[in-house]
């Protein structure tokens, strides 16, 4: 088992910027790729970043590409989201998440293991 605890978001500005942090424990080491979806009100949850445990590749949503960027620190066992550039449409409930043997890229909102869920609120 894999569990996720989530920090960081809140309230920002467009234009600003904003990270978010998942830490991961448990059975790390079976982790294959680790990322973020995002869910906005009304909408379905959606695809936003995912890096492989190794930090070798990385793959992102055209919405956030060249806007956000992923890493992972490897002692800590803890992913970031850093999200720069922000605009309103970036607002949801951000989701972190990982997955033991889905290959990457990510699409669909499917994953083993969820963190608790951070709300992102971006204002004009």
């Amino acid at each position: 088992q894999v569990q996720l605890v989530q920090s960081g978001g809140g309230s920002v500005q467009a234009g600003g910027s904003l990270r978010l942090s998942c830490a991961a424990s448990g059975s790390t080491s079976s982790i294959y790729g680790m990322g973020w979806f995002r869910q906005a009100p009304g909408k379905e949850r959606e695809f936003v970043a995912v890096i492989s445990w190794s930090g070798g590749r990385q793959y992102f949503a055209d919405s956030v590409k060249g806007r956000f960027t992923i890493s992972k620190d490897y002692v800590q066992n803890t992913v970031y989201l850093q999200m720069s550039s922000v605009k309103p449409e970036d607002t949801a409930v951000y989701y972190c998440a990982a997955d033991r043997l889905r290959p990457l890229p990510w699409s669909d909102a499917q994953a083993q293991y969820w963190g608790q869920g951070t709300q992102v609120t971006v204002s004009s």
